[in-house]
């Protein structure tokens, strides 16, 4: 089994938050695999606007992340950052990869995301998110 990292970012403007619909169906935030010499962080930047066109501050000490196994194969970990959207971006869908890229209320993030593990992420980066703006 071979393991395998990307990064991306739960993006705040407006008390919205910035989801993707990938060409494949599945529902959830922007994110990416982590190119060698790259740190978290640059990636989750690089994803973030390579798939909706937005640059965005990341909250460092906001770090989630899941993990999971691809097809009995990759050992998949997955960390997101809480990040702001910087002012007066428009969206832009990465056309290779994304169906749609768009603003959603917090409270309805959650009937929004596909998987469950995401799901599990977005109520531990919501409380983040609480405490550290709201």
């Amino acid at each position: 089994m071979r393991d395998e990292k990307s990064c991306g970012t739960i993006t705040i403007k407006d008390n919205q938050i910035l989801l993707v619909k990938q060409k494949s169906g599945i529902y959830g935030f922007p994110k990416g695999h982590l190119n060698i010499g790259e740190t978290e962080i640059e990636a989750a930047q690089r994803e973030t606007k390579e798939e909706t066109n937005i640059d965005v501050e990341i909250i460092s000490h906001l770090r989630y992340s899941i993990s999971y196994i691809i097809d009995d194969e990759i050992n998949k970990e997955v960390v997101y950052f809480v990040a702001k959207a910087k002012e007066n971006q428009e969206l832009k869908r990465q056309e290779s990869e994304i169906d749609n890229v768009f603003w959603a209320d917090m409270e309805d993030v959650i009937n929004i995301l596909t998987f469950d593990n995401l799901k599990e992420l977005w109520k531990k980066a919501y409380e983040g998110i609480k405490k550290n703006f709201m």
